[in-house]
């Protein structure tokens, strides 16, 4: 038995040998595109060998289909494996270019996801717009309700004990922070911005804490304004939060929309299972979510430190409005004429 095995393994090796003398020209030949490829891209080929490309790869798999059904030895099969897959991904699957893919996240993916939670978003900024509301009238009525409905490490020491002079000097006049990076990593790590997470992640519970959290946030801005607004420092309080409050508030609300969408996926996943819907739908909520931390960073740019090193009033107004206005044209018209 032992001696049989021997020339079976002998000529199984001749085999491998005569095939591998026979095509192994054309894989190094395929070989070396691949690797011109990897140095200097696709457009380093020239015509000849843009046509002998495709013509090669084709004879790879041949090569490694015949192989694998005559039972050649393993090293050769997981070569041709390899040297097949390479040349697939090099030449059928376009390079990951990623200021092109965010390009076109930014172009037409992140508003084109917005637009289809549109629903979703009217109901978060319709929350929060209660919220504002609601906050305000208990305020402006009873300004002990300052305390109650706006927690202290927000408050900062301001309350209904708080004067004008208080305000602007701690609040809307205070000084640039000395240390720029520390200031716009503050901003980022606000408060909002940790609810603004909650309200996504926490969507899933049928979308409740969505709507409760960004109702909350609208209670204490309303509480806010209503506490300028006894001082005379309404236009002053509105442009010293909306300079990077538009932006904010508005990644807040992407945020409870997306976490709306996924508690609605979740309760009511229509004629498919939990599973298929989340596959299906569940992307475009992770778009709105991808595009709101981007927001939430330049919210945090404007907040710590654009908002203090402009003073004036004028200026922080004008910012809020063109800020509003860009983002209404963004997530309005942005991407419509392109091709899906």
């Amino acid at each position: 038995m032992t001696t049989a095995a021997a020339p079976a393994r002998g000529a199984l090796r001749l085999r491998s040998l005569d095939f591998r003398r026979e095509r192994e020209k054309s894989w190094l030949e395929l070989e070396g595109l691949i690797d011109q490829v990897a140095r200097s891209g696709l457009g380093s080929l020239s015509s000849e060998d843009l046509e002998r490309f495709p013509l090669l790869h084709r004879s790879a798999l041949s090569s490694l289909s015949v192989a694998r059904a005559i039972a050649l030895d393993r090293a050769l099969i997981e070569y041709l494996d390899n040297l097949a897959l390479r040349s697939f991904l090099t030449f059928y699957t376009p390079p990951l270019d990623l200021r092109a893919v965010a390009g076109r996240f930014f172009a037409r993916g992140f508003p084109a996801a917005v637009r289809a939670l549109r629903v979703h978003v009217l109901i978060a900024l319709a929350a929060l717009v209660i919220g504002v509301v609601s906050g305000y009238v208990l305020v402006n009525g009873n300004e002990s309700w300052f305390t109650a409905l706006v927690p202290a490490d927000l408050a900062g020491g301001r309350g209904p004990a708080s004067t004008a002079a208080d305000l602007m000097s701690q609040e809307i006049a205070a000084p640039v922070s000395a240390n720029v990076l520390d200031a716009i990593a503050n901003g980022l790590f606000s408060h909002n911005t940790t609810v603004a997470l909650f309200a996504f992640g926490l969507g899933l519970l049928a979308g409740v804490p969505a709507i409760l959290l960004t109702a909350y946030q609208g209670v204490i801005l309303g509480a806010f304004f209503a506490l300028h607004a006894h001082r005379g420092l309404t236009l002053e309080f509105t442009g010293w939060v909306f300079i990077h409050g538009v932006t904010e508030l508005a990644a807040l609300v992407l945020f409870a929309a997306a976490g709306l969408r996924l508690g609605e996926l979740l309760v009511f996943p229509v004629e498919t299972s939990r599973t298929d819907a989340f596959a299906m739908h569940g992307p475009v909520a992770a778009k709105v979510a991808a595009g709101g931390v981007v927001m939430l960073a330049i919210a945090a740019v404007l907040e710590g430190f654009f908002r203090q090193a402009v003073g004036s009033t004028d200026v922080r107004l004008t910012v809020a409005l063109l800020s509003l206005a860009a983002w209404t044209a963004y997530f309005t018209l942005a991407g419509r004429n392109e091709p899906s």
